[in-house]
């Protein structure tokens, strides 16, 4: 009987197999282009490799992923070629098959920046409301007041959709 013997870059193989998805989802929101947020996925897992910090556990690398794809999305959409604003006809929304859902998504990213990064990781990626003020960097307070004016922003645009 052999015994496998790990790989160098087994970890970091298996590391994307389970954030990928997320980290995708987050530069989304983000940058509202596949191709840029591709590249920002991309670009998140070679700083892993770079840095190969040590986590304490699954949670604490997930946290430093997420925080290492926002301060990156934030540097790219500082950059001066992508300060222009993202229609919404250019989002690849056209992945996701039920048209509610596709609406919804829609609507969250077209709100403000700081936002939509709350609205999506209390609600798509079920963090808790400390947590998001840990990965984002912002204090507890900030994240629950923008909850609430993002929620507030999205009741708008439903009532404006349902009078129409």
């Amino acid at each position: 009987m052999q015994r496998s013997v790990p790989r160098p870059g087994d970890h970091v193989i298996q590391t994307y197999e389970t954030h990928a998805d997320t980290l995708f989802r987050i530069a989304m929101m983000y940058l509202g282009r596949r191709e840029d947020a591709e590249e920002a996925t991309q670009d998140t897992f070679i700083k892993l490799m770079e840095k190969a910090p040590a986590f304490n556990d699954g949670e604490h690398q997930k946290a430093w992923l997420i925080r290492v794809i926002t301060n990156h999305c934030k540097s790219l959409l500082g950059r001066g070629w992508r300060k222009r604003e993202v229609k919404l006809e250019s989002l690849d929304t056209a992945a996701v098959e039920d048209p509610d859902d596709r609406a919804m998504i829609e609507l969250v990213l077209a709100l403000p920046l700081k936002y939509r990064s709350v609205i999506h990781l209390y609600y798509y990626e079920d963090y808790a409301v400390k947590d998001i003020s840990t990965i984002l960097q912002i204090s507890e307070s900030a994240v629950k007041m923008r909850l609430k004016r993002g929620r507030e922003l999205l009741k708008l645009e439903l009532e404006g959709e349902d009078s129409q």
